[in-house]
């Protein structure tokens, strides 16, 4: 469904990103992990054109892109056929939670606003908001928050959704509200990838972990030999280390 190959991106004088290679299947739930600075955000970033590479390939379903020259016709094109959920939310301020998952749809696929808002209003009775749709940003928690950011991914209908660090803004006690509705969507059939440095959260939603360190992919494996028989040393010490901090 999704293939990257040898993707690599610069800051300034450093090498970020070392040559990624990365398959998703359909129905994957792929965990990205490992510890901070390893270029998992980067990644996911770059498949998505909020940044753009230096070099890589991009294979999706049957059509090739060279990332390093896409066009701006063709990042629309695929972007129609993916979401994305940021670490922050990235909702919209001034506008209620109906408005927040309607603007895209209106704007950007041309849909009639009645049909908009019945989509939307779907969505969002699929994340538990559909009481919440005259609410704004600041009148919700940050998980209820997460969960309209994600509802706002799906009205779009995406083949694949792309999800940065989707806990990492949430207190404690509201992670468990945004990772289930997370799982409930991987036990749904939907493609995801998930940049997260939640390991018990990475355990519980995927099907194979992508352990990154310096800009490289040190280990691809299934979630349960990643976590019960990883292959390589430096994975063995990542899962000791944070073990221990826990």
């Amino acid at each position: 469904m999704l293939e990257i190959k040898n993707l690599q991106k610069t800051f300034g004088q450093t090498l970020v990103l070392k040559g990624i290679d990365l398959t998703v299947q359909k129905g994957d739930v792929i965990a990205i992990v490992g510890p901070s600075g390893s270029g998992k955000t980067t990644l996911l970033r770059c498949i998505n054109f909020l940044e753009k590479a230096d070099k890589g390939k991009l294979k999706f379903n049957d059509q090739e892109f060279d990332l390093s020259s896409m066009n701006k016709k063709d990042i629309l094109r695929l972007r129609q056929k993916t979401g994305f959920v940021f670490q922050n939310f990235n909702l919209f301020r001034n506008k209620n939670v109906l408005k927040n998952v309607t603007e895209g749809l209106i704007t950007v696929r041309k849909i009639k606003k009645n049909e908009a808002e019945k989509t939307a209003i779907e969505v969002l009775k699929k994340v538990g908001m559909a009481d919440k749709l005259e609410s704004y940003p600041y009148q919700i928690s940050g998980g209820q928050q997460q969960r309209v950011a994600i509802a706002r991914a799906l009205a779009c209908n995406p083949e694949i959704i792309y999800f940065d660090e989707p806990t990492s803004a949430l207190d404690p006690e509201l992670i468990g509200e945004v990772l289930n509705v997370i799982k409930q969507l991987a036990d749904e059939g939907m493609t995801m990838l998930i940049v997260t440095h939640e390991l018990n959260f990475a355990k519980k939603v995927s099907n194979k972990i992508i352990f990154m360190e310096d800009g490289k992919i040190i280990e691809s494996n299934t979630t349960r030999e990643f976590f019960e028989n990883p292959k390589e040393e430096r994975t063995k010490e990542f899962l000791k280390t944070i073990t221990e901090n826990h």
